[in-house]
């Protein structure tokens, strides 16, 4: 049977010594500011400039989630509308994209994952509009319009924002016709993921005439995005989608496996179409910067235990010799690779949600209904702490590139202690909220302008938000936003949460 496995909440810990006694017990290096500042003069409100001189007005960083709650064609619904005017609305100077966009309808992730094509190209852009407005009355209203650290001239009202379109193909997570029915799109066969997902040994892999299309399909969405006035796309290369799993393409044969420069073949080509066919358009990356073997519950305890490899390759950004350690070799060969294409921002994160949770998205619960769903087997710091240094040590490596930091969301009353120690010391460039703006929009705001944020709406990282989807409902956070609390989903989730 298994039993919950539950850590002390953050919420106890109300003092800096009580933090560092803990992490001390733990073995944790997390460091952070016993008293960050914040406010107009802090540096979460210092620009930052990019190469080809554009400058974005704050260090926060929107970042993309899924709602699950497009129109079967692939259209923003209502409730997509509501998400992206309010993360244009949190104060954010960043918006990385707001949730992933399928390329074509095969590589959606749900049946009702948002599809770029010329049919849902004026929505997108109306949209994307909508949010440029809504994100410079915003700022009217709630006095943002001031001057950061830097030597710039004032950002006033939507000046400094900067908002992307996330580009996807999910590849092996391939969910496009029922939430429950996975269609998947191979680049090689994966022992423990195949026999995860039921995908039996002859199941076709994707040819390489297949990969020239997406190629294709790749970059005609990118062009896409210009015209619909989108200031940068990502070009999505983490969690284990497509674009990942190229990266760890080890035993595919042909120019797209095996060797590092075929397993960044994709990248490249798909890197050098855009600049061909959209020059002026910049170009982001969301890397799992590094990924780690697979996880599973115990069936004792229900609590997370490794897989044994059992002869296949190690993740990306793991050790061969110990693919339960970070080895940041081949990720910071890429990260320099994808300076050299011209790539202006870098947003880096790690695992996947599919086979090793806890260390993609730290969290006191565990998602319900998520394949391999298991009680986390570390205490979620730690896992904070692990993708806080990976990004430490990249930023160390490339100072020149702009890198986004992600995994605070965890953190609740302590992360703007621990974010901005690592502004401060330029262990990142920008700091990711994610789960955070669902529960609270208003936290950018709040930190920009040296409120305390409201400790009711924290993030507590229950999970709901994933549990809906991998449960075929929308996302969103039912805890603690009064509009999904209330939603008709909200007592189905319950029930299947209890069942």
């Amino acid at each position: 049977m298994a039993v919950r496995k539950l850590f002390p909440p953050l919420a106890r810990l109300r003092a800096p010594q009580e933090l560092h006694d803990y992490l001390d017990q733990l073995g944790i290096d997390l460091p952070f500011d016993d008293e960050p500042e914040t406010g107009p003069r802090s540096f979460f409100a210092e620009p930052y400039f990019l190469p080809d001189g554009t400058t974005i007005g704050n260090r926060l960083c929107a970042q993309p989630m899924e709602g699950w709650d497009a129109s079967p064609d692939g259209r923003p619904t209502e409730l997509t509308r509501r998400r992206w005017l309010r993360l244009a609305q949190s104060g954010a100077k960043l918006i990385w994209g707001c949730e992933a966009v399928a390329i074509n309808p095969d590589g959606r992730s749900s049946p009702h994952q948002l599809l770029i094509n010329p049919d849902t190209l004026p929505e997108l852009a109306a949209l994307r509009a909508e949010m440029a407005a809504a994100h410079a009355a915003s700022c009217e209203q709630r006095g943002l319009n001031h001057k950061g650290k830097g030597p710039s001239a004032p950002v006033v009202g939507a000046e400094g924002l900067l908002i992307g379109l996330q580009l996807t193909h999910s590849g092996r997570f391939s969910c496009p016709e029922e939430w429950n029915r996975r269609q998947p799109a191979l680049l090689y066969h994966h022992p423990y993921l195949d026999a995860k997902m039921g995908i039996p040994p002859d199941y076709p892999v994707l040819s390489d005439a297949r990969i020239e299309e997406l190629i294709d399909q790749f970059i005609d969405a990118a062009v896409l995005a210009a015209q619909a006035g989108f200031d940068f796309v990502d070009i999505k290369h983490c969690h284990g989608y497509l674009g990942h799993e190229f990266l760890s393409a080890y035993t595919r044969p042909g120019p797209y496996g095996g060797s590092y420069m075929n397993r960044t073949r994709f990248t490249r080509r798909v890197l050098l179409g855009i600049r061909q066919k959209a020059p002026h358009l910049r170009i982001g990356v969301r890397l799992s910067a590094f990924d780690l073997i697979a996880y599973e519950p115990d069936p004792e305890t229900g609590i997370g235990r490794p897989v044994e490899p059992q002869g296949y390759p190690a993740p990306f950004g793991a050790d061969p010799a110990d693919p339960n350690q970070i080895k940041l070799d081949e990720p910071a060969r890429l990260l320099q690779l994808l300076r050299e294409l011209g790539v202006t921002l870098v947003n880096l994160t790690a695992g996947c949600s599919f086979y090793n949770t806890h260390i993609m998205r730290p969290a006191r619960y565990p998602a319900a209904g998520a394949m391999g769903s298991y009680q986390p087997p570390e205490d979620p710091l730690a896992g904070v702490a692990r993708q806080i240094a990976a990004v430490a040590e990249l930023k160390r490596q490339l100072p020149e590139l702009c890198l986004v930091g992600s995994a605070y969301s965890y953190l609740q009353e302590w992360l703007p202690n621990v974010a901005a120690y690592n502004l401060r010391t330029n262990r990142v460039d920008f700091i990711g909220l994610g789960r955070m703006l669902l529960a609270n929009p208003d936290y950018p705001a709040d930190l920009l302008t040296g409120r305390t944020p409201d400790r009711k709406h924290l993030c507590r990282s229950f999970s709901d938000c994933i549990s809906a989807p991998r449960n075929g409902l929308v996302s969103g956070c039912y805890p603690f936003d009064p509009f999904y609390h209330s939603h008709p989903a909200a007592a189905e989730l319950k029930e299947k949460k209890i069942g």
